[in-house]
């Protein structure tokens, strides 16, 4: 596969962070995000094991404004005056409150998910939208607990609902790119061993990105607005 340019949200730890490790492993470009590039130790020490592959940039999924500073800064990044493409873009970046219960759910939990959640992809992706080539992948990363149809019991609202949020703007923003044949998935990631998944977590951050790639790559045309596991198995909506 020749290389490819990629933009990784939440980059500084967990899922992101893994992202970029085996994005750059394959051979491509990556521009890695997240709001506090100075202390993000293990990503910075990427870019001097791969020199002029990887470019870590500020980002606050949250802010509008941040969006279009950072379409901004990839224009400086371009090449001999050439407006590179984007042929994959990773919605990682997220929250989880955690020891929410019923009575006490306040507006603050349920704004800032929304926000960083469904509003902070979808807006993201509708300013680099003109930066995306032909052809390009747009992952938004989900999770089963956005499936209302697999709801069980009551917990983790905040998260749960803003998820259920962007799965729906992942439906709506396949139908949007569908004319440039790019392909949009909102994907789960399994209960993955990061910070966010706790103790009881049981796919490896590893293998949970290995997955994912693998069905970033080979989903169809056809089947944009999708989502799906880490294995590739549809799940409901």
């Amino acid at each position: 596969m020749p290389s490819r340019h990629c933009l990784v949200t939440g980059a500084n730890r967990g899922l992101g962070l893994e992202f970029v490790r085996q994005l750059l492993a394959r051979g491509d470009r990556v521009v890695a995000t997240c709001r506090h590039p100075g202390k993000a130790a293990a990503l910075n020490a990427l870019t001097g094991e791969h020199p002029g592959r990887l470019h870590v940039l500020p980002l606050d999924v949250t802010d509008p404004k941040a969006h279009a500073e950072l379409a901004r800064e990839l224009d400086l990044l371009d090449e001999d005056g050439a407006r590179a493409r984007l042929d994959l873009l990773v919605n990682n970046a997220g929250v989880l409150h955690s020891g929410e219960r019923f009575g006490r759910v306040g507006a603050a939990n349920l704004e800032d998910s929304f926000r960083t959640n469904a509003m902070g992809p979808f807006l993201l992706t509708q300013a680099l939208a003109d930066r995306l080539g032909d052809d390009a992948r747009v992952a938004n990363l989900s999770s089963e607990l956005g499936s209302i149809a697999g709801v069980g019991r009551f917990g983790t609202p905040s998260y749960n609902i803003s998820k259920a949020a962007l799965n729906m703007a992942t439906a709506l923003l396949a139908k949007a790119l569908a004319e440039r044949s790019i392909v949009v998935m909102a994907l789960h990631p399994g209960w993955a061993q990061t910070d966010m998944g706790g103790d009881n977590a049981n796919v490896p951050v590893v293998d949970a990105v290995a997955g994912l790639l693998r069905v970033i790559d080979e989903l169809s045309h056809e089947r944009s607005g999708s989502f799906l596991d880490w294995q590739g198995r549809s799940l409901p909506w």
